[in-house]
């Protein structure tokens, strides 16, 4: 596939999406004629920088190619580690492009804005003439979870459903799973009722609650709810008023119930995912994605810290075909969560045969195909090996800016025989297209898959 003048080349293709062109495939063609340095430093609150070195064109006939290739990377950044002001350094062009792009009036007005809402700033696009002259570097990573001492509830806010444990020094003596619908809910009383009914099921089991662990899809600040599609349908004036604190105001209820004030930790599903990873195989480096309503992502570093990155993976480009499919929050296209999560499925069962009913919801339809895959039916089977190859090429773009020592798939899409059929074709991806990438690329037990984050979340809180 020629891509903006780039032929695109890979071995092993999806079976259901011949044109599926991984932009890490992309990338290493475009980087073999690039020779002009170029610098993008990102940077976020508390004074945090990521600086990425990398190289373009920098000639007229290029120009579509190199202003591509810094789009979809600045995109990646973004969503992988957050920010509000994006430098470019050494090319006023692309600067230009950039500036436009990310811009209430560009293409990339969604970005722009939810990384407004993200840190309550202006969103920026700086440029500085010299490479000499970028940035410099400065990151810091954080401890995060792992108590798990006393009485905790764990819970995990999920699109399809929401997951609540109990967990008594460290073991989970009880564990539920209750389906919701927050995604389609304008009425924040409903997210509210729902959370607070789970929380008590679980207190109702315990001699009492000492702390209290949230994961939830979105991003969050002091426990606050800045920015999260599980509130998507309710009214900005509603999520300011009610959404923001939506996990605080209901460990104040729960700690009135309860009679002692209750302390509450509230963090990103993604790092969640990634701290039960590193608590199911005691080590570090682990990069964690959890596949259902939405592509969840988090990362535990060498030291066994968060980075304090966004991971937002999913709204993070992995294709680039200009036809891909576009994600309907974002409107951008060729993002993971159109590949790794339910709508990846659902998305390959029409080109597989498969048909599903237009009005059952999304996670009804998952079920169709994973009940199909149960009687290894060919076309479900299909379906999930062309979703393993889609991972084996993402995860060695995800390695391009994590250094992953292990990589564990939960999630409700890496359920039963469909996730040892991904797991099986990412890992034949990456052995035969790239042998470099070392990586061990694994699935926690059916129980971790399940409820491993509402466990780990109730970790996340420290007793005083």
């Amino acid at each position: 596939m020629n891509i903006h003048g780039i032929q695109v080349n890979i071995k092993n293709v999806p079976e259901l999406d011949k044109t599926f062109a991984p932009l890490l495939a992309f990338n290493r063609e475009f980087l073999k004629t690039a020779k002009k340095p170029i610098t993008i430093a990102v940077e976020r609150s508390g004074g945090l920088v990521s600086v990425y070195d990398t190289y373009i064109h920098g000639t007229p006939d290029m120009a579509a190619a190199d202003n591509y290739y810094v789009d979809r990377l600045v995109k990646f950044l973004l969503w992988a580690q957050g920010g509000f002001k994006v430098t470019i350094c050494g090319d006023e062009s692309v600067y230009n492009y950039i500036k436009e792009t990310y811009s209430p009036s560009g293409t990339r007005a969604f970005d722009e804005d939810f990384m407004e809402q993200v840190y309550e700033r202006d969103f920026e696009v700086a440029f500085i003439p010299d490479v000499k002259d970028k940035p410099a570097a400065n990151e810091k990573s954080k401890a995060i979870g792992k108590h798990l001492d006393g009485c905790r509830i764990g819970f995990d806010a999920g699109g399809s459903d929401r997951k609540v444990s109990a967990v008594v020094e460290g073991e989970a003596i009880f564990s539920e799973e209750t389906v919701w619908l927050p995604k389609v809910n304008p009425d924040p009383d409903y997210h509210y009722e729902g959370i607070l009914d789970s929380m008590r099921k679980a207190a109702e089991k315990m001699p009492r609650v000492d702390a209290i662990g949230v994961s939830s899809a979105g991003i969050y600040i002091d426990n606050r709810t800045m920015v999260a599609s599980l509130f998507l349908k309710v009214p900005k004036d509603q999520f300011n008023a009610k959404v923001k604190d939506i996990y605080i105001r209901a460990a104040k209820q729960l700690s009135q119930e309860q009679g002692h004030e209750i302390p509450i930790e509230v963090v990103n599903d993604g790092d969640v995912t990634a701290l039960a990873g590193a608590m199911n195989l005691n080590d570090v480096d682990v990069l964690g994605i959890a596949m259902g309503t939405s592509e969840a992502v988090g990362y535990v570093d060498k030291d066994g810290n968060i980075t304090g990155w966004l991971n937002e993976l999913a709204f993070a480009p992995v294709d680039a075909q200009p036809e891909a499919m576009e994600d309907e929050w974002s409107g951008d296209i060729g993002c993971g969560v159109k590949y790794f999560s339910q709508d990846g499925v659902i998305k390959l069962a029409a080109p597989a045969g498969i048909e599903l009913d237009e009005n059952a919801t999304p996670a009804e339809k998952l079920k169709v195909v994973q009940g199909l895959m149960e009687k290894d039916d060919p076309r479900a089977v299909k379906v999930y090996e062309s979703i393993g190859v889609y991972l084996g090429h993402t995860l060695a773009l995800y390695a391009h800016f994590y250094e992953i020592k292990h990589c564990l798939l939960l999630g409700r899409v890496m359920s039963g025989k469909g996730g040892d059929l991904i797991l099986k074709a990412a890992k034949d991806v990456l052995s035969d297209e790239y042998p470099e990438i070392k990586m061990n690329a694994q699935t926690p037990d059916e129980k971790m898959k399940r409820v491993g984050q509402s466990v780990a979340a109730a970790s996340l809180p420290e007793i005083n």
